[in-house]
């Protein structure tokens, strides 16, 4: 149910428009398909949080199919391995966190609790404030990602 609410971007225009038009706050793009049930429970969590990141973050989401443009540019997956990715932006530089998986570029492991997800992102803003391109995650995922 949280696709429902949360903004769609339906075409590569609008994905660079959300990042380019954002100045003060971590741009959050899910990338993903809705119908898969790892991207809805995902979806669901960024829901409950999008208000109380309101201050720092922002939340888009966008369909794989529907939108392949990125899906190359950014290694998103094309053989339907990964349920979902997440990337972030701020200012339009793409921001890069080290989870402890070897992949700093996106977050592409179950992630179900929300405070987790809260303060990766918050993570994020504050590196970003501070003029930084690779922040290191609140907490190690390198076991969390190996049991995918």
């Amino acid at each position: 149910m949280g696709s429902v609410f949360l903004p769609h971007l339906k075409t590569a225009w609008h994905v660079d428009q959300a990042i380019l038009s954002e100045d003060d706050r971590v741009v959050v793009i899910r990338f993903g398909r809705e119908e898969e049930t790892e991207c809805m429970i995902l979806d669901e969590i960024l829901y409950s949080i999008s208000e109380k990141i309101k201050n720092f973050g922002v939340v888009y989401l966008v369909n794989l199919d529907r939108v392949p443009d990125f899906n190359q540019m950014y290694e998103l997956d094309q053989n339907r391995r990964e349920p979902y990715t997440l990337m972030f932006f701020y200012r339009n530089k793409h921001m890069l966190v080290d989870f402890g998986t070897g992949n700093n570029n996106k977050l592409n492991f179950p992630i179900y609790d929300k405070q987790e997800l809260i303060d990766i992102i918050e993570t994020v803003y504050r590196g970003a404030r501070k003029g930084k391109g690779l922040v290191m995650s609140p907490k190690d995922y390198s076991r969390v990602a190996k049991n995918i």
